[in-house]
């Protein structure tokens, strides 16, 4: 008898998919469900309730999270004292989803703005310390545009 045919990539899984790390991820879980309308669809607990392997979904997105394990080199951003990573998501309405991400704990680093891309567009960090960019795309821009304007921005 032959074993049926594995998928290389699981339904519901796309190529890249962001994998965090938290000082505290069953928390961040629960952040996350209240901030961006997250769907757990797992976890694997650990000794001493850390989580080894939780899977949740943002929007279409799933994002993999475990707890930090100093032990194997795992610390999440907090313990880093930050983070180069920004994780973006695109919303129907970034006004409403931002109001939401701050009322649920996260800090805004930059206010919600029309930017020169065709995004209205701000940023977060939530209480783990990663960081978060929102935008809905409400114009089209095109590239010679696109150019100019970011020319003006940046000098």
């Amino acid at each position: 008898m032959s074993q049926p045919q594995v998928k290389p990539i699981p339904d519901g899984m796309h190529t890249v998919t962001p994998h965090l790390v938290c000082a505290g991820a069953a928390d961040a879980i629960e952040f996350y469900k209240k901030a961006f309308n997250a769907v757990e669809l797992g976890r694997v607990p650990g000794l001493g309730g850390k989580l080894l392997h939780a899977h949740i979904r943002i929007g279409d997105s799933a994002v993999l999270l475990v707890d930090e394990f100093p032990d194997w080199h795992s610390f999440g951003p907090k313990s880093l004292k930050g983070s180069p990573v920004t994780i973006h998501l695109y919303v129907q309405d970034v006004d409403a989803c931002f109001k939401q991400a701050v009322a649920a704990g996260a800090k805004v680093t930059m206010p919600v703005e029309d930017t020169f891309w065709g995004d209205r567009y701000g940023k977060l960090e939530d209480p783990f310390g990663h960081h978060w960019s929102v935008a809905t795309h409400v114009r089209d821009v095109k590239p010679e545009e696109l150019q100019a304007a970011a020319r003006k921005a940046c000098g």
